[in-house]
């Protein structure tokens, strides 16, 4: 080889090795991108994702049908997918990860924490809340029989035991607070009925005439029967039955029935929380099983969502590595929201500043970190919506009727019932369009009474642009609703997207 040929070589093999490493940085930097425009395929979303997402929910309401239960199954789906417990009441060393927090086994937080995040990248959080209506039982829920009928005390949890609750199968479950009789520990114990309903409220004939019309006395009228001469047939109550806490309570049948349910002594049941609820599983219908039918998706079907987009986003790399992306289900919701479980309780704040707290490094103080984050952050307040009720079409506003099986609804109001701005909608269509979803809109008429969401409580609370959206459904409160099959599909997907693209899209709302 002559001396032109060998600088000939070394120079193309230097020019090869050049161009291969801007090939890889460009390959780096393109996946960098992808990661910051993360779009799922609609490969990915296909008939048996949808169908699929709707059978999953229909046996997650069943298999959970009280609020301990459902905040303890994401808990064990969040560990599964290896997110890490972290307790109110220890101190936090947060860095980059995957971790869940939960209050009072009824509100729970997920969040994603990014290597690369910092203040000025504010939070991508989707809040919800995960009561439902129910019947809770009284704190003495003994009752003298009446006709030899045995008698349940309850009370109504956010405008239960009205008609739609009559001639329904009810089970009851809830929380227990277990006293271990040698150690004096207290634990808890989740107990359910399923698939026994042991309760069930009648409703009078209507040949009686005007009585079975109603208004009925939730008090008097509403009152749940959970047997026929039960209290006569019990055997006498043992020694051990009289020293426990919720003796003379509660009747010794129902304490029976729940303390073997849950594998304990009647005495060994320190308190608890019970509640009734629908037992019958919810079902797919319709001609061509375009609805789900099911009890409790006031607030559950967002909360299932929102909870399988994060896991979902987080497991496929989908959440760039400078976001803080987290999800935020709340109690008590339809009663207000002012409980420390409630999204006014400070929960949602307590996890944002603990996290802005491991990311400092300088002498910036927490709380101007903490409004630095506040004024980048988007919140997403999903919360159910409502379908156009065909049977009352009119008393809908024109052009803002959802339909089942098209995509989330964004919820407006002038008046502050839904904290959704100009610069919040105009955002989540955009994200919509690079999703590939479609979106719908509802407000009230001037002449309606609009409902609320936990929207306006966190958009205050922390100063963060807040859009009220969410699944749309029929029979709003009643014990049993219908949603369309394909929107619980429709709202993992919107939310998926949410969490990939959210940072990019918002940049460009350059302080406004």
């Amino acid at each position: 080889m002559s001396d032109l040929e060998k600088v000939l070589h070394k120079f193309v093999e230097s020019f090869e090795h050049r161009l291969n490493e801007a090939l890889q940085e460009q390959k780096a930097t393109g996946a960098n991108e992808k990661v910051a425009n993360a779009k799922v395929e609609p490969a990915n979303y296909d008939d048996d994702f949808f169908s699929k997402a709707a059978d999953d929910y229909i046996e997650f309401t069943y298999e959970n049908p009280t609020i301990y239960h459902v905040v303890n199954h994401f808990s064990e789906a969040l560990e599964a997918k290896g997110f890490t417990y972290v307790s109110e009441k220890e101190q936090w060393n947060i860095g980059p990860g995957k971790y869940y927090t939960t209050r009072n086994g009824t509100a729970l937080i997920a969040f994603v924490v990014g290597k690369n995040w910092e203040p000025s990248k504010g939070v991508g959080a989707i809040g919800s809340h995960i009561d439902s209506l129910t019947a809770a039982l009284k704190p003495s829920s003994s009752k003298t029989p009446v006709d030899g009928y045995d008698l349940l005390g309850v009370a109504p949890y956010a405008g239960t035991l009205g008609n739609l609750w009559f001639d329904r199968d009810l089970g009851i479950g809830g929380r227990l607070l277990v006293r271990d009789g040698s150690t004096k520990e207290v634990t808890q114990k989740l107990v359910d009925s399923t698939p026994q309903p042991i309760a069930k409220i009648p409703s009078l004939a209507p040949h009686f005439g005007e009585p079975s019309k109603g208004p009925f006395n939730t008090e008097t009228q509403a009152v749940p029967v959970i047997g026929y001469g039960g209290a006569e047939r019990a055997s006498k109550p043992t020694e051990s039955e009289k020293s426990a806490p919720l003796y003379g309570k509660h009747p010794l049948q129902l304490l029976r029935y729940i303390a073997k349910k849950a594998k304990v002594e009647v005495a060994d049941i320190l308190q608890w929380d019970l509640q009734l609820y629908d037992v019958q599983r919810g079902t797919k219908g319709g001609l061509d099983s375009e609805f789900v039918f099911a009890p409790r998706i006031d607030d559950r079907i967002c909360s299932y969502a929102a909870i399988h987009a994060l896991i979902g986003a987080a497991e496929a790399g989908h959440i760039p590595e400078d976001n803080f992306s987290v999800v935020g289900l709340f109690d008590n919701e339809e009663i207000g929201s002012g409980t420390r479980q409630g999204i006014r309780g400070g929960l949602f704040e307590t996890v944002v500043s603990r996290v802005v707290s491991g990311f400092q490094d300088d002498e910036t103080s927490v709380n101007d970190s903490l409004s630095v984050t506040y004024a980048n952050t988007i919140i997403l307040s999903a919360d159910v919506n409502h379908l156009v009720n065909p049977n009352f079409d009119n008393i809908y506003l024109e052009h803002h009727k959802p339909v089942p099986n098209k995509g989330v609804v964004i919820a407006l109001d002038p008046n502050g019932h839904m904290a959704t701005d100009s610069i919040g909608l105009a955002l989540v269509e955009e994200l919509a369009k690079k999703n590939g979803d479609e979106l719908q809109y509802f407000q009230i008429r001037n002449d309606s009474r609009s409902g609320g969401t936990i929207g306006p409580f966190i958009s205050m609370q922390t100063g963060a642009r807040t859009i009220d959206l969410g699944i749309p459904q029929l029979s709003m409160h009643s014990i049993r609703a219908t949603v369309g099959a394909k929107d619980i599909g429709n709202g993992i997907k919107f939310f998926h997207g949410f969490f990939s693209n959210w940072r990019k899209s918002y940049d460009k709302y350059i302080d406004l």
